[in-house]
């Protein structure tokens, strides 16, 4: 099987660049959770009771409520990733042979997809979850150390704070590993065998996912660079993307 290589000055390098767009409306989003989060932590108003019991039992409350909700907001970002994946597909199959196009445009992403939108749901609904779990931590430490009650009322009261952080890495991190992931099914389906890590070259980046930059790398062996194992964009904050190597 002959290989083709897309070098830097190749038309699909833009191409399969996540979409900015479309990680800013997850984020906000997301970050309409962590509001409502904050919101049940002054539930917490420094009352001199320590007792966290009641939010975190409306934290937990909040993430069953929130399940459907997720679900629809997965949905969107695991489709609209799709739609845009196969748009830029069909630009760049347009200058493949017909059979090879005709291969793209029918592979089955329906399971990758059903995968990531279970995975979204989980993530978006572990956010009040982890919240909860946060604030029993800090009193349960609070009561070990001897902890200030306003010492404890002000980490817990931060959790709003810690949670928007959270959800904009979710955001951030999961609507790039969707395009990654749709874009590996596609370029697996026509015998690709791996992929061009392409990265960024400003300071955000670091110094590791640059050093990757035109390196080719196996779908199957995904490398592990400052202890995260995983394919271009697809670990927290990752703005770098995969640009498949295919078949003559």
């Amino acid at each position: 099987m002959i290989i083709r290589s897309h070098t830097a000055d190749a038309a699909p390098q833009d191409l399969f660049q996540p979409s900015r767009r479309l990680a800013l409306y997850y984020e906000r989003s997301l970050r309409k959770i962590a509001r409502h989060v904050g919101d049940l932590t002054m539930m917490f108003d420094g009352s001199g009771d320590s007792n966290p019991l009641p939010l975190t039992s409306a934290l937990n409350r909040y993430a069953l409520v929130l399940r459907p909700w997720a679900e629809q907001a997965a949905w969107r970002m695991v489709d609209d990733t799709a739609r845009t994946v196969s748009r830029n597909w069909r630009t760049y199959s347009a200058q493949m042979g017909r059979e090879l196009r005709r291969e793209i445009e029918e592979t089955d992403t329906g399971p990758a997809m059903k995968a990531l939108l279970a995975e979204q749901v989980q993530l978006i609904t572990s956010l009040p979850t982890e919240a909860a779990d946060r604030v029993q931590r800090i009193a349960t430490e609070g009561l070990v150390t001897g902890a200030r009650f306003d010492q404890l009322r002000d980490e817990i009261l931060r959790t709003g704070d810690v949670t928007a952080s959270r959800a904009t890495t979710i955001a951030r991190t999961e609507t790039s590993r969707a395009s990654s992931v749709l874009t590996e099914v596609r370029a697996r389906a026509v015998g690709s065998t791996g992929y061009i890590w392409r990265s960024h070259r400003d300071k955000r980046t670091r110094p590791s996912h640059r050093a990757m930059n035109g390196q080719f790398v196996a779908w199957d062996s995904p490398p592990t660079l400052d202890k995260l194992t995983g394919h271009a964009g697809c670990v927290p904050n990752c703005r770098c993307f995969a640009v498949p190597v295919l078949p003559e």
